[in-house]
């Protein structure tokens, strides 16, 4: 059989439970030679959705498959990659090639409320391709997951995210209604689906046991993670819609003007037929936390709170470097800063040069912790702090005893420095 998608979130562990359970699996990825690299044993086939193909570009690659899943999808268009070619028009030549060549089956993952009243592009690109392989003369099956679980995935980590934060913000009061799935239960339809003998066709929505709200979701993985029951803050509509344009300028980012209208609109369904494939009630969202193991609930965890504490450590760094540059440059005054350079012993001619010099170097620290982070960046930091550190103690003692202790705050900042260089992850 064949997966297309198989490096993606969902592929990898459909490609993996299907292997487990003894299918021959072909891995449909855009570079083959990468994956068997990283992936010894595995053979991987070129499928890429970026390029529209016709269907006959696809008859070589599906001889002796079949059973084909598309778990191929684009979170966010680029100049390379577009909804229109990569979730629908070349999709849907690959389905086409697939009744001209004899698969047996095709699975299709979608996504739940991608139908004729979709709004956005992602699932009325979604909509496009059900429709063609339904359309066509053999089993195929259109699996429309709602909101999927599993640590690794995006919006999983977009969740623990937020419910990991101090204070939690609500967007419009949380009351949307949502019936995530976990990623387990969605494996376990496809591989049932995979091994089942009797004919098949048509739309399965894949949901939780019963639709629930978007604040008891994040209430429960905040307990599954272990943290305490926090504070919750409602963010307005008005104020959700301008963050949601702010996300769409930007390539990176998880929340956009796409996905707050699908979470306005909600995202839930009958949960029987799934249900019926899986022989047991799908799992609950509260459970989808808890039931990790210690190891794997801590990890999740420690990755959910450096993701919004890092980018709060920079702000606050960055800060640090540009106040002490502007105050050296003058609002602290310039005489009683000359004064402190004297007694470390620089030459009256150089203390203007000493001066601003280390002022701009604090404006320039600031710029790059801001701008440019990265391992070069906080060893800079450390080493400019250790050696400030080092003066003052030789030269101006007085300040360890200064009320303020400005020089004793030396010691959580290199904390935090140090932190943010051992968590460097290489780009």
């Amino acid at each position: 059989m064949l997966v297309c998608g198989a490096s993606g979130f969902i592929g990898q562990r459909l490609a993996r439970a299907l292997t487990a359970r003894g299918h021959h699996v072909l891995h449909g990825v855009r570079d083959p030679a990468a994956f068997e690299r990283l992936h010894p044993g595995a053979r991987a086939v070129p499928v890429d959705f970026s390029e529209p193909r016709e269907p006959a570009h696809w008859l070589s690659l599906l001889r002796g498959v079949d059973v084909v899943i598309n778990a191929v999808g684009l979170l966010r268009e680029t100049a390379q990659q577009r909804f229109a070619d990569v979730q629908a028009r070349s999709p849907c030549a690959l389905f086409e090639a697939c009744s001209q060549i004899g698969v047996r089956r095709v699975i299709q993952l979608s996504a739940l409320g991608a139908d004729a009243d979709a709004d956005t592009a992602f699932l009325r690109s979604k909509h496009v391709a059900d429709d063609c392989l339904l359309a066509l003369p053999l089993q195929g099956v259109v699996l429309q997951p709602s909101l999927v679980f599993g640590p690794g995935g995006a919006s999983t980590m977009l969740f623990c995210t937020l419910a990991s934060l101090p204070v939690v913000p609500l967007p419009a009061g949380g009351t949307q209604p949502i019936q995530p799935v976990h990623l387990d239960d969605l494996v376990g339809a496809v591989v049932a689906l995979v091994e089942s003998a009797q004919p098949v066709h048509g739309r399965l929505p894949v949901v939780g046991p019963e639709p629930t709200t978007l604040k008891a979701y994040l209430k429960a993985i905040r307990k599954g993670l272990g943290l305490d029951a926090g504070m919750w803050i409602p963010v307005p509509r008005a104020i959700m819609a301008r963050l949601a344009h702010a996300g769409s300028r930007h390539r990176d980012a998880l929340f956009d003007e796409d996905s707050w209208r699908m979470l306005q609109r909600g995202n839930t369904g009958p949960a029987a037929s799934l249900s019926a494939l899986l022989g047991r009630p799908p799992r609950s969202a509260e459970t989808f936390v808890s039931a990790l193991p210690l190891s794997e609930r801590e990890a999740l965890r420690h990755h959910a709170v450096m993701t919004w504490s890092r980018p709060l450590w920079r702000l606050i760094l960055a800060l640090l470097w540009f106040v002490s540059g502007l105050v050296s440059l003058g609002l602290y005054p310039v005489a009683d800063s000359f004064a402190m350079l004297a007694q470390v012993g620089i030459p009256a001619a150089l203390r203007p040069v000493a001066l601003y010099g280390a002022a701009g170097l604090d404006i320039a620290l600031g710029v790059m912790t801001l701008w440019r982070s990265g391992r070069r960046v906080w060893l800079a930091q450390i080493g400019l702090i250790l050696a400030y550190t080092a003066v003052i103690t030789l030269f101006l003692p007085a300040q360890w005893l200064h009320p303020f202790a400005p020089i004793v705050k030396n010691g959580p900042i290199l904390a935090m420095l140090l932190t943010l260089y051992a968590t460097e992850t290489r780009q």
